[in-house]
């Protein structure tokens, strides 16, 4: 995906707060051999792009004053109230270099697998997203969780997936975070109150005795 920017020259809150009343956004474009850059988008296409998924998790095409190089988005600070980008955030990238990025996870299948077809388990997405270690050439745009096999009461591990040749999730030696799980629904019985009168047995509660009738007048 591509990016048209501008470096910038004026900056402060005052020329920022100009700069997008005049429909552009500001940002810095920063890391990689060359120094932190101001620079300014139109914001129309750059709303747009940011609600693409893709657009979050991929190599993007930056062409600043003409020069095309590749970076990664890596914040957006929003309005609190409006849909207007207030400042975005871009990383050069380096092809010889390892890159840590989030990238989503796509969950597929889930309908066929015996926990929702044998025991109508309830699925539960724990992650929607993980931290992959890659190469630039190799990141992907999501990765691919298959569920045909997911048994109910059981969860699925990060490592338990496969990844992409050349890609590795971001963990320590010993972390193995669940990422789904599959559970039954227990339906408790409903109990009585607490110093209510248990229900009579048989058909109906037996009549109250009778008032005892006055003696006859003699």
């Amino acid at each position: 995906m591509k990016v048209v920017a501008n470096t910038r020259s004026a900056q402060g809150s005052g020329a920022s707060r100009r700069l997008r009343r005049s429909g552009k956004a500001p940002g810095i474009l920063y890391g990689g051999n060359g120094t932190p850059t101001q620079i300014e988008i139109d914001h129309n296409p750059l709303y747009h792009s940011l609600r693409v998924e893709a657009f979050h998790s991929s190599i993007l095409d930056m062409e600043l004053d003409g020069k095309a190089e590749p970076v990664l988005l890596r914040s957006v600070q929003w309005h609190p109230y409006k849909p207007q980008v207030l400042h975005i955030d871009f990383q050069r990238v380096a092809a010889d270099q390892k890159i840590h990025m989030k990238v989503p996870l796509h969950y597929k299948n889930q309908e066929i697998s015996p926990a929702v077809k044998l025991s109508a388990a309830l699925i539960s997405f724990v992650s929607t997203d993980i931290e992959v270690i890659c190469l630039p050439k190799d990141l992907p745009s999501f990765i691919e969780v298959d569920l045909s096999t997911l048994e109910a009461n059981k969860s699925l591990h990060i490592r338990e997936i496969p990844f992409p040749e050349g890609v590795a999730p971001a963990l320590r030696p010993k972390e193995n975070p669940v990422i789904v799980t599959a559970s039954i629904a227990v339906i408790e019985e409903e109990k009585p109150a607490e110093g209510a009168a248990p229900a009579a047995a048989g058909k109906g509660a037996p009549a109250a005795k009778a008032a005892a009738k006055p003696a006859a007048k003699k």
